[in-house]
C-alpha cells in the first residue's frame, strides 16, 4: 500500500527532496547517517540554511516565518527531511517554544524572541522535569516569588536535553502554592548567563553527556519575561508536550534506518526466513503510523493539540526503538564494539549501534512517558 498524491502534492514532495538533498551540506547530513553526534555548529547551521529558505519553521504563523501549507504538505516536508538525514530544526525552539510564544505571548515578547527563535540565534532549553516531577510534571516545586518587578527562582531541573548548549530556558515555575497543583504553575523565560543558575552534565548509559542538571539559587528574572498570565503555565505546557508528542513519532528518521538496516542486512533477508518477517512488520507498522500522522498531525482545535498525538507518541517511540534492536543484531558480536576507535576490525556502523539503541530507550520515557500516553488514550480517546 502506498500513498497517492496529487500532482500538486507530488511536486511539493519532489520540490522538498531536491532543496534536502542539494542545498543542506552533504557533511552535515553524512554524519546524521553515520549516527555521528552533531555539534552545536552544526546543528545551528543547518536550521540557519532551512530558515534563509523558509523551512525551518513551516507550522509557525506566517508572519512568523510560518508557511501555509495543508497538513499533508506539512507533513511530506517533515517526512523528506527525515528521509535526506538532514539535522531536524532544533525541537525546543522549533515545535516546542516558538509555538507557545506564537501562540500567548505578547506581542512585544514575539518581536523580542521569534525571529532569534527560528534562525536559532538563540539555543533553548526546556525547563520542565525535575527530580521529584517527571511524568507527574504538576507536581514540580521549583519556586518564583515575585519581588517587584522581578521573580526570584530557587529550585532544580533535570534531564535538559543539551543544557550545555543552551541560551535561554524556558522553564515552568511555581508562583501560588496556596492553589491545586496545576493551576499554580507559570512558565519564565529565563536567560542561562543569569547569576545563580548552574548547569551540571549528567553522563548517561551509552557513555555520552546529552542531558544535564540545572540549578537556581535566587535567581532573578525580569518580570516581563512571564509568558503569557501568571499562573497559566500548565495550559502552555499541555499545548507544548502535545506539539512535542507529534514530532516524536518520527517516521522518517525511522524509514530511513529501516532501510540502511535491509542494506545491511544484504543476502540474509533472502535465506532467513524469521528475520525477513521481522523486516517486514516493522515497514507494515510504519505505514500504518504514518497514516495515523496524516489524519493527526497539527490537527488541534481553540489552541489544543489533538490527544491522538499520544498515539503517535506511543507508536513512534516503541518503532524507533525496534528498529534500532534489530541493528544491534545485525551487528551481532560486533555489537560490542563501542567505543572502539578507527583501527578497529568492527565496522563503523557496527561501533555505533549499541550507543544508538541504547540512546533511543529514552524515546519511551520523554515527551511523556508512555505509561502516561495509555491514562491519556484511555481517557480523552476512549473514554474509559
Amino acid at each position: 500500500m502506498k500513498l497517492r498524491l496529487s500532482e500538486e502534492d507530488a511536486r511539493f514532495r519532489d520540490e522538498m527532496r531536491e532543496f534536502f538533498t542539494t542545498q543542506v551540506p552533504e557533511r552535515l547530513r553524512a554524519k546524521v547517517r553515520a549516527r555521528q553526534e552533531l555539534t552545536r555548529d552544526d546543528v545551528v547551521e543547518s536550521q540557519q540554511v532551512l530558515n534563509a529558505a523558509g523551512l525551518a519553521v513551516p507550522g509557525w504563523p506566517v508572519e512568523w516565518g510560518g508557511r501555509d501549507w495543508t497538513q499533508l504538505q506539512r507533513h511530506l516536508w517533515h517526512e523528506e527531511m527525515q528521509l535526506a538525514a538532514v539535522p531536524q530544526p532544533l525541537p525546543f525552539n522549533a515545535s516546542m517554544i516558538g509555538p507557545v510564544l506564537a501562540t500567548f505571548a505578547s506581542q512585544e515578547m514575539k518581536e523580542r524572541f521569534l525571529p532569534a527563535t527560528a534562525n536559532l540565534d538563540i539555543w533553548w532549553s526546556q525547563g520542565f522535569s525535575e527530580p521529584d516531577a517527571g511524568s507527574d510534571l504538576a507536581s514540580l516545586r521549583t519556586a518564583a516569588v515575585r519581588e517587584g518587578d522581578e521573580y526570584v527562582v530557587n529550585g532544580q531541573k533535570t534531564w535538559t536535553t543539551l543544557g550545555q548548549y543552551g541560551d535561554w530556558i524556558f522553564t515552568l515555575v511555581r508562583t501560588d502554592p496556596t492553589v491545586k497543583k496545576q493551576t499554580g504553575i507559570s512558565m519564565l523565560l529565563i536567560d542561562m548567563t543569569s547569576p545563580g543558575l548552574t548547569v551540571r552534565p549528567i553522563e548517561l548509559i551509552d557513555g555520552g553527556f546529552e542531558v544535564n542538571e540545572v540549578f537556581f539559587e535566587d535567581v532573578r528574572v525580569p518580570a516581563e519575561n512571564l509568558v503569557g498570565e501568571e499562573n497559566k503555565g500548565w495550559t502552555y505546557a499541555k499545548f507544548l508536550l502535545g506539539n512535542e508528542r507529534v514530532g516524536i513519532a518520527s517516521v522518517g528518521s525511522s524509514k530511513r534506518a529501516l532501510a540502511q538496516a535491509k542494506e545491511l542486512a544484504g543476502d540474509r533477508l533472502a535465506s532467513d526466513p524469521i528475520l525477513a518477517t521481522r523486516v517486514a512488520e516493522l515497514e507494515n507498522e510504519l505505514l500504518a503510523l504514518e497514516l495515523t500522522v496524516l489524519r493527526v498531525a497539527g490537527h488541534s482545535e481553540g489552541g489544543k493539540p489533538h490527544p491522538a498525538s499520544s498515539v503517535l507518541k506511543l507508536r513512534g517511540s516503541e518503532l524507533n526503538q525496534a528498529v534500532t534492536e534489530l541493528v544491534v543484531d545485525l551487528a551481532g558480536p560486533w555489537s560490542l564494539a563501542s567505543g572502539a576507535g578507527d583501527g578497529s576490525a568492527a565496522p563503523e556502523w557496527a561501533r555505533v549501534a549499541t550507543p544508538t539503541y541504547l540512546n533511543t530507550r529514552k524515546v519511551t520515557i520523554y515527551g511523556g512517558s508512555n505509561e502516561v500516553q495509555r491514562q491519556i488514550i484511555s481517557g480523552t480517546i476512549l473514554g474509559l
